[in-house]
């Protein structure tokens, strides 16, 4: 891990504001279920040390509390969503009708689940209140939120083009943001129209704020977009691109024609010991079809996209993430930080693609691939958990991506041989 720190003048510019305890009790009902098994006066980052912090974390989380700016990142499943929450939550001082943590990300469905990690850290802080905004839904209802400084939101959750519309509409003040964070940053910060709504979002902040930013996949182009928001920030990267790959997720591909997709995605859920599947595809219509397709041969599937309205996905993704299916057809819509706890095998029914250059076959698209099937394969064995992810190649395309992929995270995928699988059930 490569880590470089400057504080200069940055904790000078954040007034922090110590809630260890109440942020402590809210930690331990919400994860344990139980109250406090230390000293009252026990902090948050202590118990987070003692229980669940790991590397990047432990860099990350003492300097994210002082004020540091934050530029992080690190593989799927390691709990970036946790530094920013309980950093954010340390230093909050909630006053009725102001906003002073803003978190961007790019979709919808990951704005919903990082503002349901808040509301599980402020369950006992009852003074603190979130709010989501997305586009999809009726604005006028964010409008209402956002006019009663009873449910003003303290913490905004919120996707870029649909806050960038409350704030040209003046219908959202950001004058007493303190904190401004963007989750899978880069998504946001390389498509041009989400990174000058972002750009917008800033402006109307103040100067004096602490930034943070995370992803999984972080280009060397991005990096100085990023710390143009920034200063002084603590960098955190992996230092070699291998480390990005999954601890404890065995990757395979089968090799077979486009016809024979079906029957083998069949036989794999007929062998394969698994909580949930996460099935990814290309398109909106091979999601319905496929899911149309697993339910007739007696393995209900719910499907995820963007062919859905936007409530209908929320409800899939929530009636998914609490286990009411077992198996979830989706494209590139789950593909990023979407975290569902007993998900331990993922399929690439469709290889990853471009998003910018779909089928291209440069050097360029060819890593934007390699990046979209770590993303796509963090869905399963998350938290140091055991999973398991299958690719289907069907062509010279498919046989590409999988070099890139072979080649950028120094993995050699295997050929799918049921023999090869160790036991990946739940252990807890």
């Amino acid at each position: 891990m490569l880590a470089r720190s400057s504080l200069a003048a940055q904790q000078g510019s954040i007034s922090v504001f110590p809630r260890a305890s109440t942020l402590f009790e809210s930690y331990a009902h919400a994860v344990c279920g139980v109250e406090s098994p230390f000293r009252e006066d026990a902090g948050l980052l202590d118990f987070w040390r003692v229980n669940r912090s790991n590397g990047f974390q432990q860099v990350c989380i003492p300097q994210a509390i002082v004020g540091t700016d934050v530029l992080c990142q690190a593989k799927s499943g390691l709990g970036k969503t946790a530094v920013f929450v309980i950093s954010t939550l340390q230093q909050i001082d909630a006053v009725a009708g102001e906003a002073q943590v803003l978190v961007m990300c790019h979709t919808r469905e990951l704005a919903f689940q990082i503002k349901n990690e808040y509301n599980r850290f402020t369950k006992y802080m009852p003074e603190v209140k979130t709010a989501v905004f997305y586009g999809g839904t009726d604005i006028k209802e964010n409008e209402k939120v956002l006019a009663n400084k009873e449910t003003h939101p303290n913490i905004i959750v919120a996707t870029p083009g649909r806050l960038n519309a409350l704030v040209r509409e003046k219908k959202v003040r950001l004058g007493t943001v303190k904190f401004f964070v963007l989750d899978e940053c880069d998504k946001m910060l390389d498509q041009i129209d989400m990174r000058r709504d972002v750009q917008d979002i800033f402006r109307n902040t103040p100067t004096n704020k602490q930034v943070m930013m995370f992803s999984a996949t972080l280009s060397q182009n991005t990096r100085p977009i990023c710390k143009k928001f920034m200063r002084n920030p603590l960098e955190i990267y992996v230092d070699d691109e291998t480390k990005l790959t999954l601890h404890g997720l065995q990757q395979f591909y089968c090799q077979l024609s486009e016809a024979e997709k079906n029957r083998r995605l069949n036989d794999l859920l007929d062998e394969l010991t698994y909580n949930q599947v996460i099935i990814f595809v290309k398109s909106t219509v091979r999601a319905n079809e496929l899911s149309k397709l697993l339910l007739e041969c007696n393995f209900p599937a719910t499907a995820v996209h963007s062919g859905v309205t936007q409530e209908e996905r929320i409800k899939r993704y929530q009636d998914f993430k609490n286990f009411k299916h077992r198996i979830c057809v989706s494209t590139d819509v789950f593909g990023r930080g979407i975290d569902i706890e007993r998900i331990n095998v993922a399929v690439n029914y469709d290889m990853p693609d471009s998003p910018t250059n779909p089928g291209g076959s440069d050097k360029e698209s060819l890593a934007q691939a390699a990046d979209t099937y770590l993303h796509r394969v963090g869905r399963a064995g998350r938290f140091g958990t055991k999973g398991i992810a299958v690719s289907f190649v069907s062509n010279e395309r498919d046989e590409a991506v999988l070099k890139a992929i072979e080649a950028r995270f120094e993995k050699k995928i295997e050929e799918y041989k049921p023999e090869l699988v160790t036991n990946i059930a739940e252990t807890s």
